[in-house]
């Protein structure tokens, strides 16, 4: 609490409009999948098909961020949080119509995927000190933290039937636009704080260069393994296992739980051992769990595991586990960072990552819908595992300066 009180006010202001994001994702973004089975009882093909206008904005965000960089990152965050609140709000207040539902879904998800680059360079651009990777993972902390605060929230709401989405006002999603009108505020008056712009004021153009060609190759894969363990995880969960909201709020707070010192403990690993090193760990992390999330998927599916007890745990422990290994992100944000050219090349670079990743999202989205049907959902993970071979690759081949 003392360091907090010490903190520049813009880095406190920061601190908590990560905090109100983390939120807001929770109590959205998180529980979509639950959101489309119970209010529209949609098949597994029709979840990976949602995938298309839910990720489409990730693909477009170079293309946006190029075109409104003039304005700066902070009013571009201000337009970002406020697509969010339009496009959760109306989902909140009515149930519209399947196809209506998705342009909707399409504006709220436009804005998250709007500010995903930006808050990074955001909060890149506050670091005065060199120990950035203490003060990301203190970032990844705070917003973990605040993950596992949407999840109770969820547990208690969906447990007592405060919140359901079979009513027609969806009250979650009001409280969560809400959360966004806050945010926007605090944006604004951060940026009548700041005295100084984040980077050197220029129109950002398309940054695609050879030196960062790992880390291109490293979003990719990023999307590929966001998408498979995101949508199709939790899926099997929902579609085979019966789950309910309230049981995947629970796998968010112990994952939120256990990342409020597992993030923090990734940003020291990375002053202490190196980008490299944990490039190989983050690898190994998510070809180990994909492999045997597809062996307990498998045993599901053909009924040789029970839908109870042991079985299930572990499918619940692995989920988890794949939720820290997503959180290592922060270590491609900080090799990007550590083989900048420039520093105003990043915000562009991040945003060409995030457009790579979603065009590879869409497409997993669209096979791995194909894959459980046709085959069987086991063989998406095995799929996942093999394709993430290609990060123990980039690990050995990437230089570090």
């Amino acid at each position: 609490m003392t360091k907090l009180f010490t903190m520049k006010k813009e880095m406190v202001i920061y601190f908590i409009i990560l905090a109100l994001t983390a939120l807001g994702l929770g109590l959205s973004n998180d529980i979509f999948s639950n959101y489309f089975k119970d209010a529209y009882n949609i098949t597994a093909y029709q979840r990976g098909i949602i995938e298309f206008p839910r990720e489409l904005p990730g693909m477009l965000c170079i293309f946006v961020v190029t075109a409104l960089s003039f304005m700066g990152d902070i009013r571009l965050s201000i337009i970002a949080q406020i697509l969010s609140f339009i496009g959760i709000a109306v989902l909140g207040f009515i149930t519209p119509t399947f196809s209506v539902m998705l342009i909707f879904l399409f504006i709220n998800s436009m804005g998250m995927h709007l500010f995903f680059p930006l808050q990074d360079s955001i909060g890149i651009s506050l670091i005065d000190d060199e120990k950035i990777g203490k003060r990301m993972g203190q970032y990844k902390g705070v917003f973990t933290a605040f993950s596992m605060v949407a999840a109770i929230m969820v547990f208690l709401g969906f447990r007592t039937n405060v919140f359901s989405f079979t009513t027609k006002i969806k009250y979650i999603f009001v409280i969560d636009a809400v959360i966004f009108l806050v945010i926007i505020v605090l944006f604004v008056y951060l940026l009548k704080l700041l005295k100084r712009p984040l980077v050197k004021k220029k129109k950002l153009k398309f940054v695609f260069r050879r030196e960062y060609k790992y880390y291109y190759i490293l979003a990719i894969m990023h999307g590929v393994q966001k998408q498979i363990m995101v949508v199709y995880g939790p899926w099997v969960l929902i579609d085979i296992l019966n789950k309910k909201a309230d049981t995947l709020a629970i796998l968010m707070m112990i994952g939120s739980f256990i990342g409020i010192f597992f993030i923090p403990a990734v940003g020291r690993w990375l002053d202490r051992f190196g980008v490299k090193k944990l490039l190989y760990a983050d690898a190994l992390s998510f070809i180990g769990v994909y492999v045997a999330y597809g062996l307990i998927t498998t045993g599901f599916d053909t009924g040789k595991l029970p839908l109870v007890g042991l079985p299930v745990i572990l499918a619940y422990s692995l989920i988890i586990i794949d939720k820290m290994s997503m959180q290592m992100g922060m270590v491609k944000t900080v090799y990007l960072r550590s083989i900048a050219v420039d520093m105003s090349d990043i915000t562009p670079t991040l945003s060409m990552g995030i457009s790579m990743d979603h065009v590879v999202s869409i497409l997993c989205a669209y096979i791995g819908g194909i894959i459980w049907s046709a085959w069987g959902p086991q063989y998406i993970f095995f799929f996942a595992a093999t394709l993430s071979l290609v990060n123990l690759f980039v690990a050995k081949k990437v230089q570090i300066k």
